[in-house]
């Protein structure tokens, strides 16, 4: 299987590239993660050219706007950041989603410190510059701080995320844009909508009802968009419950009596939060196997993301 582009920040790998010369290497990312995604490591601050070890860096709120200042001085790294960022951001459109370094002044993606002109904390509801930036610029790649990713919700939706953006970069985006690609790419993914957001999942099958009342490109920018804002939404066990419902009534031919029985019995134990939702979504892939439904055949919501990354099994 070919390797999905992801950028992350180059500490996260081991690299001792952080300003006191140390690194926060995440095991997960390296030993796991990186058998699936091509990482592309960036360090802005040493890229931007503050070299190993450097003074510590904070983020500052002038009348102007934000700066990046050394804690002890008042040294100004901000327009080397800003000449870095504006270099590279053009560089990384072919990334499908990116992992950031938490807490970071210019990785950071939320939470961020933010000090007044004299030093002092003034809030905490910042973003990093570089990742302001990298969310400013793509703002349909999923994006994610590591130290989140320990959280199995989190870690389930961002890798669910970055497969659906893949897939769409590959086989709808640019020159691959067509009608038939638009709705190929919605048939695929139906019943991860439906479990994400009904909401969204209900407007986008009229949104393709007629591709011909206007060009398709900004047909197909409006539908990824929403596309994307339904999949960063977490999936309640009601919302699985009711998409695997949905699916289950494709089966009714490849499910027997005992089957269903019991079938039925592992999604209302999964809606109890008894047993994750690798059991369910398994007894439905058998039977699908058993007699396959050309329409569930194509459903990424039965295999998002490869199974040996046991997602479901904490979910």
């Amino acid at each position: 299987m070919t390797q999905i582009p992801v950028g992350i920040s180059t500490c996260l790998l081991g690299k001792e590239v952080r300003h006191d010369g140390g690194h926060k290497h995440s095991r997960y990312c390296t030993k796991v993660l990186s058998k699936h995604f091509d990482f592309r490591s960036i360090c802005p601050e040493l890229e931007a050219g503050l070299g190993v070890p450097r003074p510590a860096i904070h983020l500052r709120e002038y009348a102007d706007g934000l700066r990046l200042i050394e804690t002890k001085g008042s040294a100004d790294h901000t327009d080397a950041m800003q000449d870095f960022i504006d270099s590279v951001m053009p560089t990384l459109a072919d990334l499908r989603g990116y992992i950031l370094m938490a807490k970071s002044p210019s990785c950071g993606m939320e939470r961020i410190k933010v000090h007044n002109e004299g030093g002092q904390v003034t809030r905490r509801d910042g973003r990093g510059i570089f990742a302001e930036a990298l969310i400013r610029t793509y703002p349909l790649m999923p994006v994610e701080e590591e130290g989140r990713l320990n959280d199995d919700m989190i870690r389930e939706n961002f890798i669910e995320r970055v497969f659906a953006y893949d897939d769409w970069m590959q086989n709808v985006a640019g020159d691959n844009l067509s009608a038939k690609a638009l709705i190929q790419f919605h048939t695929r993914h139906k019943f991860q909508l439906l479990a994400h957001c009904e909401k969204i999942y209900r407007q986008l099958g009229p949104m393709l009802a007629d591709l011909k009342s206007e060009p398709l490109a900004p047909i197909a920018e409006r539908y990824i968009e929403l596309f994307m804002e339904a999949m960063a939404k977490k999936v309640s066990r009601g919302s699985h419950m009711n998409a695997m419902q949905h699916l289950m009534g494709y089966l009714r031919e490849a499910l027997g009596e005992e089957d269903r029985k019991v079938l039925i019995e592992q999604m209302e134990a999964y809606r109890r939060g008894e047993v994750p939702l690798v059991v369910p979504m398994t007894l439905l892939r058998m039977a699908q196997r058993r007699e396959a439904v050309d329409y569930l055949s194509a459903q990424q919501y039965l295999t998002p993301y490869p199974d040996e990354l046991g997602l479901r099994n904490n979910v």
